[in-house]
């Protein structure tokens, strides 16, 4: 199955495509963790992000606009980036603003002090 969504008749102008809805992904992560928004909001604008990216896919380059198999993939990669996004925002939210209380572990997590 993922043979089929990678094939050769794909553009690399979709993969650049792609790589520009991925920044776009991490500021929506970034920018929903800074607005102390929930993951479900986050969820919800990377699902719209998804269809605006399918979308250009097909005005662009001819791809199938309702194709479940690359809305999935392409909504996935971008869920696990946004997810990087908000998690690393957050991690840096907690322990600067509560810097008595955690202290940061790595880029995504923190501890109780």
């Amino acid at each position: 199955m993922l043979m089929d969504i990678l094939q050769a008749d794909v553009f690399a102008g979709e993969y650049a495509f792609l790589v520009l809805a991925c920044m776009a992904a991490w500021v929506t992560g970034n920018n929903c963790a800074q607005l102390w928004r929930s993951l479900p909001v986050l969820v919800f604008y990377i699902l719209a992000l998804g269809v605006g990216l399918r979308f250009i896919h097909f005005a662009l380059y001819e791809a199938p606009m309702f194709s479940l198999s690359r809305y999935a993939l392409d909504t996935l990669v971008l869920l696990a980036v946004a997810s990087f996004g908000y998690q690393a925002k957050r991690a840096s939210q907690m322990t600067s603003q509560y810097h008595w209380l955690y202290e940061k572990t790595s880029p995504l997590t923190w501890r109780d002090r």
